[in-house]
């Protein structure tokens, strides 16, 4: 997957951590995509949901659009996932992409 695809995929998602993501991408962000292995995002809803919920009992603060990007997990039920990292200037984004890498299914 190269940045070109990345950030289509990015731009069709409102959701303001992609929007974020993106906006590093297009300023020349470094990236990584992990296309070796794809995951239920129903397991990536479960662990995540989980660290969520043990974040704020510990009050530790989560990043922004965890929350959002939990609940998008928990809707893409049983889709098949790949991850990807973005790390811009100001922080690292995760963005778990559609099994055909057209779609951002969740990102924070």
């Amino acid at each position: 997957m190269n940045r070109d695809a990345l950030q289509s995929a990015l731009s069709e998602d409102g959701s303001i951590s992609a929007r974020s993501a993106l906006a590093e991408l297009e300023t020349g962000a470094d990236f990584q995509v992990f296309l070796n292995q794809t995951a239920s995002a129903r397991q990536l809803w479960d662990t995540w949901s989980w660290r969520h919920h043990v974040m704020l009992d510990t009050g530790v603060t989560p990043r922004p659009g965890l929350a959002e990007a939990i609940a998008r997990l928990e809707a893409a039920g049983a889709a098949r996932v790949y991850m990807a990292t973005v790390t811009g200037s100001q922080r690292r984004f995760t963005v778990f992409l559609s099994e055909d890498l057209t779609q951002c299914v969740a990102c924070w």
